[in-house]
């Protein structure tokens, strides 16, 4: 599941450029990925390819974009528009995914709320639950404090969004249904450490 994205963002980028077919050794010099694991991810789906042709781009790019993101548009909101949700507001999410909209952000301070990051206005939190409704959101991104993070999930699975992206460094305690993918940025800097000290 991890590597579908990066195959969804290598085609893309392979179309951008032209390119009509690509092999599995291509993908793997590309992606640094072992060009047996690229067939075998591939094999579990079918036939994605032929054996001496390749891949081609454009059909591949079609398959992971509707098994990555499905048919529909995700309407996407920033919870916390401080230095990591600005960032995110500033990044071209439209790039690698042009499904999905960053509709609004959301935060208390009165220094942003009313202002606009690349496009998006950065909206009061009193006026999460009616700009959810309002904008159909379903994806949320949440960049607080670890206080405010169960509270401000809890709002947001109540005011009828599905998939949360958490990176505040708590686990988040939401009910069945509600996917919640955690991010803490400094689990992930250990991590690198210890590869570094040890390999």
């Amino acid at each position: 599941m991890k590597r579908l994205p990066l195959y969804y963002r290598y085609f893309k980028e392979a179309e951008k450029s032209g390119t009509d077919r690509v092999s599995s050794r291509e993908i793997s010099d590309a992606l640094d990925i072992d060009s047996a694991t690229i067939r075998r991810d591939f094999s579990y789906f079918g036939e994605l390819g032929r054996k001496g042709y390749g891949y081609n781009v454009k059909s591949l790019l079609k398959f992971f974009m509707e098994h990555i993101h499905g048919n529909e548009t995700r309407n996407v909101a920033i919870i916390g528009a401080g230095n990591l949700g600005s960032a995110l507001l500033n990044y071209k999410f439209s790039n690698i995914n042009d499904r999905m909209n960053v509709v609004a952000a959301f935060d208390r301070n009165s220094n942003i709320v009313g202002t606009k990051i690349n496009d998006t206005e950065v909206f009061h939190s009193d006026e999460l639950e009616r700009l959810v409704l309002e904008h159909s959101i379903d994806v949320a991104i949440l960049t607080l404090p670890a206080e405010s993070g169960q509270e401000m999930a809890e709002r947001l699975v109540e005011a009828g969004v599905k998939g949360i992206l958490n990176f505040t460094p708590i686990r988040l305690d939401v009910s069945d249904g509600i996917y919640v993918h955690n991010i803490d940025l400094s689990v992930e800097l250990q991590a690198l450490f210890f590869y570094m000290k040890n390999f």
